[in-house]
């Protein structure tokens, strides 16, 4: 699984005529007594094999049931790319092989995610350093719906200047999208008086009652929901 997660890592970003839209993030975890090891091992090989197209941006997991893990991400990209992998050098293989991985523990985690522009309120690599990510999945049938419930509250973040990017899972398990609310103002935009509840602004935006409506529409299509914090590491990633 290892070999796998680090080959579907290795993709280089080098394809033409394509928007690059496909996103391929990782999650890893690191063996508890390893923790700063594998930090200067990740580092240093994301520093020394992945630059340009193919550059690297660490997060580190900070709540949710990934809490201590880190995500790597790599792209945007495009379907052409990832059906034409590129020649990996034996030094790059082995770094990874006896210098990072070695220092993980469990199975990881890999997929592919599609950057969703019509549904986000901004550009795919206008990011931020502190993201709240909502996972949703839809419930056999109902995805069309789910984009549909986002569509709406697309407005909403519109009207209130929130930084929303959205992904659809792309052949990597059950069918839903990830919700990124990029935090430019930092965690103070998660208080309860930093912005209006969202039922409403949901309402000043659709008209009284809609939220309501809404929240029908979004226990009939939604199968589960979960969310968690990432702080974006610098020192770790790509330079």
């Amino acid at each position: 699984m290892k070999k796998y997660l680090f080959m579907l890592l290795m993709i280089p970003v080098v394809g033409m005529g394509q928007t690059k839209t496909i996103l391929t993030s990782s999650r890893l975890f690191a063996k508890n007594e390893k923790i700063t090891e594998f930090e200067k091992a990740l580092a240093s090989h994301a520093q020394k094999y992945h630059t340009g197209d193919v550059s690297w941006r660490v997060w580190s997991i900070e709540s949710g049931p990934d809490y201590g893990g880190y995500m790597v991400t790599e792209g945007p990209s495009t379907w052409e790319t990832l059906d034409g992998r590129g020649d990996i050098s034996t030094a790059h293989k082995m770094d990874w092989e006896k210098s990072v991985a070695p220092l993980t523990e469990g199975r990881g985690q890999s997929g592919y995610y599609e950057f969703k522009v019509d549904l986000s309120t901004v550009q795919l690599t206008d990011y931020a350093d502190k993201v709240a990510i909502n996972h949703v999945t839809a419930k056999p049938g109902k995805i069309a719906q789910v984009q549909d419930l986002i569509t709406k509250l697309k407005k909403v973040w519109e009207a209130g200047k929130e930084s929303v990017a959205v992904y659809a899972v792309t052949y990597s398990g059950e069918p839903g999208f990830i919700v990124v609310s990029r935090l430019r103002d930092g965690l103070k935009e998660l208080s309860s008086d930093y912005r209006k509840p969202l039922s409403v602004r949901y309402d000043e935006v659709h008209g009284t009652g809609s939220f309501d409506a809404w929240l029908k529409d979004y226990a009939d299509a939604v199968q589960c929901r979960w969310t968690e914090l990432l702080i974006y590491k610098s020192e770790l990633s790509s330079k």
